[in-house]
């Protein structure tokens, strides 16, 4: 009896110039993948991710579309080279699309375009340097909240990603997020670090980014995933199209439960992870939310081991 497994798909911060350059050596369906994004959105995706051209890959409305390009191409070759279906899915914050994809709910070039927009939509909400993302180390989520309600209630901030025990994202209006930085630290917080973004992400301020983002996806053709695939707002499967279509509309401007993911697979009997899309973000958090699974990444120049040991 084979074990359950599950496969995890990350967001942005995973991209890295030169991504699956070795893989795509191996493996033409690499360059099909990104040639099929790259004739959706108009320019050369592989050339950005791998030459990084006027540090496109690092701009929002491009690295989202490249990180999907890349998860697929992994999911690909996994299934090409023999890997086992995962029992459940799931993407932390953008790899919720990669999930999707992989489960067969979109088209995958319908999915680049609505990525792309995803992001361009998320850059309009928020003017540069109006918004932040910081990193808040050693505090509960019950602590990082409280220390977001300190700052006021006409300030917004507000936790945006819950990543591990003792690791949660706060997102909102720049000087609201110092603040609360400050209240955070009042608390006993370990470390209250400034992230590198351009975009404060699964917050109120992208609640204008949702409302664009809904009409697209209303024009998509949806379906039911055919591998269930936990959505970052409640942690649970959808039943219908429609449900499908609010989870991810709430995403852009609500928490991602990670860690509540993580443990509702382990519930579920999942024995491994697998993390498919460039780095091993996913592989650290899981190791810091139980020990009890093992997460081992895709992005490797030997995926057949990584196989193997599924059935080993």
């Amino acid at each position: 009896m084979s074990k359950k497994i599950a496969m995890i798909f990350p967001g942005q911060g995973s991209q890295k110039v030169g991504m699956l350059s070795q893989l795509s050596q191996q493996e033409s369906v690499v360059a099909d993948i990104f040639n099929q994004a790259s004739e959706v959105l108009n320019i050369d995706l592989w050339k950005i991710t791998q030459e990084n051209p006027d540090d496109l890959l690092n701009q929002t409305a491009y690295t989202q579309p490249a990180l999907l390009a890349a998860s697929y191409a992994l999911w690909k070759i996994w299934l090409k080279r023999g890997g086992q279906q995962p029992e459940i899915m799931a993407g932390h914050s953008l790899g919720e699309y990669s999930a999707l994809v992989c489960a067969q709910a979109m088209p995958f070039e319908d999915a680049i375009h609505l990525v792309h927009k995803r992001g361009i939509y998320m850059q309009e909400a928020v003017p540069q340097g109006q918004g932040a993302m910081a990193a808040i180390i050693g505090l509960s989520p019950e602590q990082v909240a409280q220390a977001c309600m300190l700052v006021g209630d006409n300030a917004i901030v507000q936790p945006a990603n819950i990543n591990a025990h003792g690791q949660v994202v706060i997102s909102g209006e720049s000087e609201a997020v110092q603040a609360a930085m400050t209240h955070a630290k009042s608390l006993g917080a370990k470390l209250a670090k400034l992230l590198p973004v351009s975009v404060p992400s699964h917050c109120s301020l992208m609640k204008p980014a949702a409302q664009k983002l809904a009409e697209d996806l209303n024009k998509i053709s949806f379906k039911l995933p055919k591998i269930s695939v936990l959505h970052n707002v409640n942690v649970e499967v959808s039943h219908s199209v429609e449900d499908l279509k609010a989870r991810l509309i709430e995403q852009l401007y609500s928490p991602v439960r990670w860690v509540e993911t993580i443990e509702k697979m382990e519930a579920h009997g999942v024995f491994s992870l697998f993390e498919c899309g460039p780095g091993k973000v996913l592989a650290g958090l899981s190791k810091r939310i139980t020990a009890n699974l093992t997460t081992l990444a895709l992005d490797t120049d030997d995926i057949s081991s990584l196989i193997e040991e599924v059935v080993t």
